[in-house]
């Protein structure tokens, strides 16, 4: 397949988690690939590093500082946009408690941003590329967390379960439009979310999850910016309904 499959030149782009991790990391290998990118967070500084990093490299960025759990605020983001070929729905928070210990305004917190957040974001895609006739590409953001149990992982775990389902159920209801529907399911990934104040727990962490991969090394921002941009391109064109698993051979499902 010719690399022009990469080529997004002329489309358009919407992040959401766009101000870092992987969010900024998406935003920017989608805008080196040719997209004008729309880039969503409520960290309205993150988001601006995010606009200077494409703009430096000559891509073209549009900013919008909002909730992803505000339906509205969504909504007016998306529907500013002239067109939409892909929508990266990858804000989301970290949470850890026990299942014994936690409390509703816990799930509640994470499912609303984790869950909600990318179900509203589907949907305004969706529609979008429905009323214009355009077949797009949506790409959510799940977990490892959703191959295996963890301690305290009970509402993040749920959550990215939540974020698979809607991807296979909207996959199979927008494919005849042309519309595919993707998920990746990331491992152990070295952003803000996964940052530790403790340096010497960091590293701690780090290298256990590097011994649990059989590549031996944990994994960067970048490393889940090209699953995204390959769902997002027509090298996937005949790719829906996927969970994309960049996470070091940590879990092999089949």
């Amino acid at each position: 397949m010719p690399l022009t499959a990469y080529d997004l030149t002329g489309r358009t782009a919407f992040v959401t988690g766009a101000a870092s991790g992987i969010g900024r990391a998406s935003a920017v290998l989608l805008a080196t690939a040719g997209a004008t990118v729309h880039c969503a967070d409520l960290d309205a500084p993150g988001l601006d590093e995010t606009a200077r990093a494409i703009k430096n490299t000559g891509g073209t960025a549009h900013t919008h500082a909002l909730d992803v759990t505000d339906l509205e605020q969504l909504h007016e983001a998306v529907a500013s946009c002239e067109r939409l070929d892909v929508m990266a729905a990858v804000a989301g928070i970290m949470h850890s408690s026990p299942v014994l210990e936690t409390r509703e305004e816990d799930l509640d917190r994470v499912l609303n941003v984790n869950f909600k957040g990318v179900l509203y974001a589907c949907q305004e895609a969706a529609r979008l590329m429905l009323a214009r006739h355009i077949r797009g590409s949506i790409v959510t953001m799940a977990s490892g967390a959703v191959d295996t149990g963890g301690p305290g992982l009970l509402c993040y775990g749920a959550a990215k379960a939540a974020v698979v389902q809607l991807t296979k159920t909207l996959a199979t209801e927008v494919g005849r439009h042309g519309i595919r529907v993707n998920a990746v399911a990331p491992g152990w990934i070295r952003t803000p979310m996964t940052d530790r104040s403790d340096t010497e727990a960091q590293a701690h962490t780090e290298s256990l999850m590097a011994r649990m991969s059989p590549l031996g090394r944990v994994g960067e921002p970048e490393d889940v910016a090209q699953a995204v941009l390959y769902l997002a391109s027509d090298a996937s064109s005949f790719t829906t309904g996927q969970i994309l698993r960049p996470n070091g051979g940590v879990a092999m499902p089949w």
